[in-house]
């Protein structure tokens, strides 16, 4: 079998190994931030929101992004450090989940509830549903709860009711009954189109997780076909991914989103791995290395990562969690191709993000540093999009596969 471990210790040794601060950062900061200020004694659950001047919004819609992406990195800080109030965490994110986001009449999830945990949103976006699979799945991994399985298998078989059977790919969201939905926006920037490459990406590493814990036939044939649209509709010659695109996998969109590209990168790797699929891997490879190549278009001078690029535009704000997956997406590229320095452009993002993203001293990180380098201010500091997800996942991605190696 090939094992992405295998990869990560190719002969060639760079200093990506010696990036340090990994474990200290998720556990002191971001860890304990979501546990001491975020969880809702009151209502249930975790706050829906908390701005940029430290202050929390009790009454804040909650979000079922942000509900599953807590439960995935507290199951995942379990697994990996076997701190016991992680699982504490974990639980209390599942049960809240499985409570008051799942629809046990249509089945899926809702988008939102309200603080008070009623559903505020009752549509199925396919983007929440794939994140509440791979967070069920996680949890599935420190539990082994006949249960979570059961309700992993639910949604995956929900999911693959929004597969477009004839042109491939999955359709964005539907109402609440899984019927038509007119308005299949993930948020209010994204088009309202029938197909993103973001909800792909996120249903791919769902379907990796839950091969991981329930590898039976009809999740690796998905599986396979969801690498295989990524790689034959989303995937471009330019080695950047195509975002939006109508139901004929028509292309509405030119412009290029740095982080996802990384993402993707190392996401379609995973991907292939786990499945255990020794050709599927060789044709990822030089896709993962283009979109990282590509990807070094968005670097600018102080080693941080763009956020966009607009025709011939960059939009230099740089993003939290598109300098967290580009971490963990240039780390893992280093040991696919060492001899592009990607090791350099890791630990260099690394640097940027502990002098300009972490806030040391109220916790967690900015949402961004905005073109002029001055702080954003505007969006949250916990909510609805800023989870623990993206940046704790980075640190847990370099804890196990380089602090223990």
């Amino acid at each position: 079998m090939t094992t992405r471990k295998g990869l990560l210790r190719a002969d060639k040794e760079r200093e990506i190994i010696s990036m340090k601060g990994f474990r200290a950062e998720l556990e002191n900061n971001i860890l304990s931030f979501w546990k001491d200020k975020m969880v809702d004694e009151e209502h249930g659950g975790f706050f829906g929101k908390m701005d940029m001047s430290n202050r929390i919004h009790p009454t804040a819609d909650k979000g079922a992004v942000m509900t599953f992406r807590v439960l995935w990195t507290y199951a995942a800080a379990y697994r990996v450090l076997g701190n016991k109030m992680y699982r504490h965490i974990a639980e209390r994110a599942y049960r809240y989940g499985r409570d008051f986001f799942m629809d046990t009449v249509n089945g899926g999830v809702y988008w939102t509830v309200n603080y008070r945990g009623r559903p505020a949103d009752r549509k199925k976006q396919l983007y929440a549903q794939a994140f509440a699979l791979y967070a069920i799945t996680e949890y599935y991994r420190i539990t082994e709860e006949a249960e979570a399985l059961t309700l992993a298998m639910e949604l995956f078989t929900q999911i693959e009711k929004g597969a477009d059977r004839n042109l491939g790919g999955y359709v964005e969201a539907f109402a609440e009954d899984w019927m038509p939905l007119s308005d299949m926006r993930l948020s209010e920037k994204d088009q309202n189109v029938e197909k993103t490459m973001n909800t792909h990406l996120h249903i791919m590493e769902a379907y990796s997780n839950l091969m991981r814990v329930h590898p039976v036939p009809r999740v690796a044939r998905a599986l396979k076909m969801l690498v295989d649209t990524f790689i034959t509709k989303i995937y471009n010659p330019s080695g950047h991914l195509g975002l939006f695109f109508d139901k004929n996998w028509r292309k509405t969109s030119n412009v290029v989103s740095f982080g996802h590209d990384i993402e993707a990168a190392w996401l379609l790797q995973e991907a292939a791995y786990v499945l255990d699929d020794n050709a599927l891997i060789e044709r990822c490879r030089p896709i993962s290395i283009a979109l990282a190549e590509a990807t070094c278009e968005g670097l600018l001078a102080d080693g941080s990562l763009a956020y966009e690029r607009h025709n011939s535009r960059i939009d230099e704000e740089r993003h939290w969690w598109v300098q967290a997956e580009a971490v963990v997406g240039f780390s893992y590229l280093e040991r696919l191709c060492p001899q592009q320095g990607f090791g350099e452009k890791a630990a260099r993002l690394w640097s940027y993000i502990q002098h300009q993203l972490v806030d040391v001293e109220h916790g967690e990180w900015y949402w961004s540093r905005l073109e002029d380098g001055s702080i954003n201010k505007s969006d949250d500091k916990a909510g609805f999009w800023k989870c623990p997800y993206h940046n704790g996942r980075m640190c847990l991605e370099l804890i196990e596969n380089f602090e223990k190696e």
